[in-house]
């Protein structure tokens, strides 16, 4: 299901607090000085679903800063879901912090793939030599690219489109599935198997 974040002055988005694909009500908040109305950069958007509200301050939802995205994988490494963690944590206060820092979680994937991780763009090309889908090069290539728009401004304004932000999570959820979750119920299925069937197997593959 295709996810709309949170902008400012939009009709409908996925509320940052239920979830839910639902109407927006904003309304600008006013303060009352010596019984004069004035108004403040501080806007509420109220959904229809929930009927909770939600804080800007002028363009930018304030409060929750959270992003609705998915969690990360459980089979994701440690080091590289407390990043996955921090940039969800940040995503709507700041969707250019949020995608650095999951730059900082590709790297750190490579690592863990038993690459370098010095240079994204070469660590790619050597999993693609070893027989990497074209699906995981692709979302391995728009995090890459994405992120170095982040950390070096170029021709992508991640601040202009937040949903581009937010669909870096789940990208990131199908690369650590691909090259981790995958391998991990095959080889646990594979455990499973009985014992003489492992071995005509072993010795089919010797020959």
């Amino acid at each position: 299901m295709q996810y709309y974040p949170p902008v400012f002055n939009e009709e409908k988005f996925h509320c940052p607090l239920c979830n839910v694909y639902a109407k927006q009500v904003f309304k600008v908040l006013e303060i009352s000085w010596y019984r004069n109305n004035e108004a403040t950069p501080v806007s509420i958007s109220r959904c229809d679903h929930c009927s909770k509200d939600a804080y800007w301050f002028n363009d930018r939802l304030l409060v929750p800063s959270a992003g609705n995205v998915e969690n990360p994988n459980p089979d994701m490494p440690n080091e590289c879901k407390s990043d996955y963690e921090e940039a969800k944590s940040i995503l709507n206060l700041s969707p250019k912090g949020a995608t650095a820092i999951l730059r900082l979680c590709l790297q750190k994937l490579m690592i863990n793939f038993g690459l370098r991780g010095e240079n994204i763009n070469d660590d790619i090309a050597i999993l693609v030599q070893k027989g990497l889908p074209q699906q995981i090069q692709q979302a391995l290539d728009i995090c890459r690219v994405v992120g170095n728009n982040a950390v070096h401004p170029g021709e992508i304004n991640i601040d202009d489109s937040p949903e581009i932000a937010a669909s870096l999570f789940g990208l990131i959820n199908l690369i650590v599935d691909d090259q981790v979750s995958r391998p991990k119920r095959i080889a646990e299925m594979y455990a499973n198997l009985p014992i003489g069937a492992i071995r005509a197997i072993t010795k089919r593959d010797s020959k």
